[in-house]
C-alpha cells in the first residue's frame, strides 16, 4: 500500500512515520506540509491513501480531500487531526476514517485495515493504474484536466501549455516525459508539439510548401516538421 503523510508539523509527520514502520505492506512514498504539496505528491506517486491533517496552510485538508475524491480512481483519505470538531465535514469529504492526535497505534492499524477493505472493493487490475488526467496549478489551487479533453500540448520554455476543451493551462512537465507516458494517445508533429490522435483530421500543404495539421475542433492549424510528416500520414491512415 503506497501512502503519503501530510501534516504541516515535521514532528507529527515523524511520529506517523515511526508508527507506520510497524505496519506490514505499507510504503511511505512522500511527505507533504501543505495541501498543494499533497496534490502534487498524489499526481507524482499515485498513492493508495493519504494520512491528512486538516489545518494546513494554503489549500487545507478538507479541500484537498474533496479534490482527491474526484480522482479516477479516488485516493483514499484518512484524516489525522488534533481536533474532533471537523469529523462531520471530514466524512462529507469522503474520508475513510478520522484519527485524533496523538494517534494511537491500534487506531492507525484499524484505519489502514479499513483502507485495505476499500481498495479490495475496486475492480482488479494486472497493471498499475495510469493517469487519466493532468493537473495544472491555478492561482494557488489545482485544475484537473481529463486527458480526453486535451487537444494538443506545446512546449514553451520550461513549461508545457495544455490546450484543452475549456481553454489552456501551464503544467511543469516535459514534453518528452508526456510523450513517453502517453504515446498511444498523442503523436509528435514538431519538436515542440504533441497532438491528440483523436484530434487529427488532415494534413494540408501551404503555398510555401509548409505542412500543417488540421484539428477536429478547429483552432489554428499547427506547423508540422518535415521529419514528422511520414509518420503523421501513416497515423492518419489508421484513424
Amino acid at each position: 500500500m503506497k501512502l503519503v503523510i501530510a501534516d504541516d508539523e515535521p514532528l507529527a509527520r515523524e511520529r506517523l512515520r515511526m508508527l507506520l514502520a510497524d505496519e506490514p505492506g505499507v510504503e511511505v512514498v512522500a511527505e507533504a506540509g501543505d495541501g498543494q504539496q499533497v496534490l502534487d505528491a498524489c499526481v507524482l506517486h499515485d498513492p493508495h491513501v493519504v494520512l491528512l491533517d486538516i489545518a494546513m496552510p494554503g489549500i487545507d485538508g478538507l479541500e484537498a480531500a474533496r479534490l482527491l475524491a474526484r480522482a479516477d480512481p479516488p485516493t483514499a483519505v484518512v484524516f489525522c487531526t488534533a481536533y474532533d470538531a471537523h469529523a462531520l465535514s471530514a466524512f462529507e469529504a469522503a474520508a475513510l476514517d478520522y484519527l485524533v492526535k496523538p494517534v494511537r497505534p491500534e487506531r492507525l492499524s484499524a484505519a489502514l485495515e479499513r483502507v485495505r477493505t476499500f481498495l479490495a472493493g475496486r475492480p482488479p487490475t494486472d497493471a498499475p493504474q495510469r493517469r487519466t488526467r493532468l493537473c495544472a496549478r491555478l492561482r494557488g489551487s489545482l485544475r484537473v484536466i481529463p486527458l480526453d479533453e486535451v487537444r494538443y500540448l506545446q512546449a514553451e520554455e520550461k513549461y508545457v501549455v495544455v490546450h484543452h476543451a475549456r481553454g489552456q493551462d501551464l503544467i511543469e512537465e516535459s514534453l518528452k516525459s508526456l510523450e513517453d507516458e502517453f504515446g498511444d494517445l498523442f503523436v509528435r508533429i514538431h519538436r515542440n508539439c504533441l497532438v491528440a490522435r483523436q484530434e487529427l483530421v488532415e494534413l494540408r500543404r501551404s503555398m510555401d510548401g509548409q505542412v500543417h495539421a488540421v484539428l477536429r475542433h478547429g483552432g489554428p492549424s499547427l506547423e508540422v516538421s518535415r521529419r514528422c510528416v511520414p509518420q503523421l500520414r501513416q497515423t492518419l491512415r489508421h484513424l
